[in-house]
């Protein structure tokens, strides 16, 4: 049970090689024409000891799938393009990882003959905004001949997807736009990608660029919309992460490196789309889940099974930190550290639970 992030940048970004460091896929570079799609477990280190623990046989991670779009070039999504049919394969992510080219070398081509973020950011969100506009444009249509009846839930509808419209033809994007929770709504079925949370992903030739103008620039522009920047050297993890465990921590040293970028890309997803993991134990396996930070717990225990949500009783607790202290759930509920809680409790990140429910 995860999440997914989609990828984009202009061609030539980099974007299929920060794919490639993330996942391993190993999939062809600039030119490609096709989506690519992979599924990864996401890195917790708690699961190890839990597994040793209880002798486990299984570990089952927390998921993210990763979608990444061949570049899309200015006008790409007019008049539906081929634009649109590539940002059709992110419609339904939950996050965008927005891949921008922070350095200059011409012997790595690149869609055009200057490094400029804030060029390549605003491309990208005047795609997305074409594309969306015709999707809402679409709905109008469908709600302007229901509007005839003089139904006025319908008439507000059509009223509010209007304002999202006009307000991205005049270049502001759907995340930009402070939507209300009903305008929200209004165009919820759109499954707009400008709306989408973005996370930015400054690639970088070499360390030495971490902090070079390109990338400051662009992480002025992610700081206004309240966005994380996550610099990745992309073309060297991207081999890196090819290599036996045991041999990546040398190269990720020469690098200077302490983890693969991949690890903390995803930890500023997790906090862009402010989500939780919590976790099943037993001698059986280990499963991890994810969850919106702040679920309670019928919600949380829904994700494992809709039965739990629904004929939820309550849910025993434990804290992962509390049972790796004292060694065992027995020396846990000794010390009285488990705790018995209802469907008014928040679940919290690193939570080891139980759930009681009617079947």
């Amino acid at each position: 049970m995860g999440f997914t992030c989609g990828i984009v940048g202009v061609p030539g970004c980099g974007k299929t090689n920060v794919y490639n460091a993330i996942t391993a896929a190993g999939a062809e570079g600039f030119g490609a024409q096709e989506a690519n799609r992979a599924v990864i477990e996401v890195p917790d280190e708690r699961v190890q000891p839990l597994v040793e623990m209880y002798s486990a046989p299984k570990a089952i991670y927390a998921t993210m799938e990763v979608v990444d779009i061949p570049g899309l070039k200015k006008g790409s999504t007019a008049d539906g393009g081929r634009g649109s049919k590539l940002l059709a394969h992110i419609k339904d992510v939950d996050a965008l990882l927005h891949v921008v080219r922070c350095f200059e070398d011409k012997n790595v081509p690149f869609e055009y003959d200057t490094i400029d973020p804030a060029r390549d950011v605003e491309t990208i969100d005047l795609e997305m905004i074409v594309a969306d506009a015709q999707t809402i444009q679409n709905k109008l249509d469908r709600l302007a001949k229901k509007a005839r009846t003089g139904d006025k839930d319908v008439k507000r509808e059509l009223e509010l997807c209007e304002k999202i419209k006009a307000a991205m033809e005049n270049g502001t994007p759907a995340r930009k736009q402070n939507l209300t929770e009903e305008e929200l709504e209004a165009v919820r079925e759109c499954h707009l990608v400008s709306l989408k949370k973005n996370l930015y992903v400054a690639n970088i030739k070499t360390l030495a660029d971490r902090d070079n103008p390109h990338v400051a620039a662009l992480r002025k522009i992610a700081a206004e919309e309240g966005a994380e920047t996550i610099a990745i050297c992309a073309r060297d993890e991207a081999e890196i992460i090819q290599l036996d465990p045991a041999d990546r921590e040398e190269f990720l040293a020469e690098l200077g490196l302490e983890e693969l970028s991949r690890d903390p890309l995803i930890r500023a997803s997790y906090r862009a789309l402010n989500l939780a993991d919590f976790l099943t134990a037993g001698p059986k396996e280990i499963h991890v889940w994810t969850c919106a930070a702040g679920s309670k717990a019928p919600q949380a225990a829904g994700k494992i099974h809709s039965d739990m949500e629904a004929g939820f009783i309550r849910m025993e607790v434990i804290r992962y930190e509390d049972l790796i202290e004292l060694g065992s759930e027995a020396a846990v509920s000794k010390a009285g550290r488990q705790r018995i809680e209802g469907k008014d409790y928040v679940v919290q990140d690193g939570d080891i639970v139980v759930i009681r429910f009617n079947k």
